[in-house]
């Protein structure tokens, strides 16, 4: 039997967090109807990672793989969650734990986040849009300098005024610095694309400082998404399978 995935989010007070994350991974038992697929968050929701691995090793489970929800490698993958399964690995012995990689970088990413800009009307053909890709932002420059690397292809692909990457928090530029330099430039109309998981604070707080531009909606739980979580699952047992 294949081990347990246990898909990790961040967690948020808010409630559509946790809906999106549940329809995420139902998504993902849609796909992969073989495994056991778990929800666990590092904060603010329930149940918590710790919680999820001990009723695993309650079950009689000998072996998990966690397989975070994270779009890139900041502070909670880099940190808080490998705290977390230490922390698991010594208090249930029993218990083996593998950790996936992040899912960003992806190009299904950018084709879930392009996907749900053009669901707000604006067309990516138009000379006068400019684009900002908004994402949480981090202290870790390179988890920044991912999402800046997103809007730097599409600005290579799309005929539009400019693409420029911005951030909720921790980083510069803010959403409203990257609107007013693409009217700089030209731009007659902005739009917002999100590079956010799930709905909540962050998201919220972009789109009040969007001012007029059309903001999108958070990735949520689209195919390309649910296939990357069982891509990223896959490649975590790769190495088990390969020495058994």
């Amino acid at each position: 039997m294949a081990p347990p995935l246990v898909a990790v989010a961040h967690g948020s007070r808010d409630p559509r967090s946790a809906a999106c994350i549940s329809a995420l991974l139902d998504v993902v038992r849609a796909q992969r109807p073989e495994l056991d697929v778990r929800a666990a968050f590092l904060e603010l929701s329930a149940p918590r990672v710790p919680e999820v691995l001990s009723a695993l090793a309650a079950e009689g489970h000998r072996e998990a793989v966690i397989v975070p929800l994270l779009l890139g490698s900041a502070y909670h993958a880099r940190v808080d969650l490998p705290g977390l399964v230490a922390e698991a690995r010594a208090r249930l012995p029993r218990l083996s734990v593998s950790v996936a990689d992040v899912l960003g970088p992806d190009e299904r990413l950018s084709t879930l986040a392009l996907r749900r800009l053009a669901a707000t009307g604006v067309s990516l053909e138009d000379p006068s849009l400019g684009v900002v890709l908004a994402g949480a932002g981090s202290s870790h420059p390179r988890a920044n300098a991912a999402v800046a690397a997103v809007a730097e292809s599409w600005a290579r692909r799309f005929p539009v005024a400019g693409v420029l990457p911005a951030f909720a928090s921790a980083a510069e530029p803010s959403v409203p610095a990257a609107v007013a330099e693409l009217r700089a430039r030209g731009a007659l109309r902005v739009a917002v694309a999100s590079w956010f998981l799930a709905p909540g604070r962050l998201p919220d707080k972009v789109a009040r400082l969007a001012g007029d531009a059309v903001v999108a909606e958070p990735l949520g739980p689209g195919s390309e998404l649910a296939s990357l979580v069982a891509d990223r699952y896959a490649a975590a047992l790769a190495p088990v399978a390969q020495y058994a």
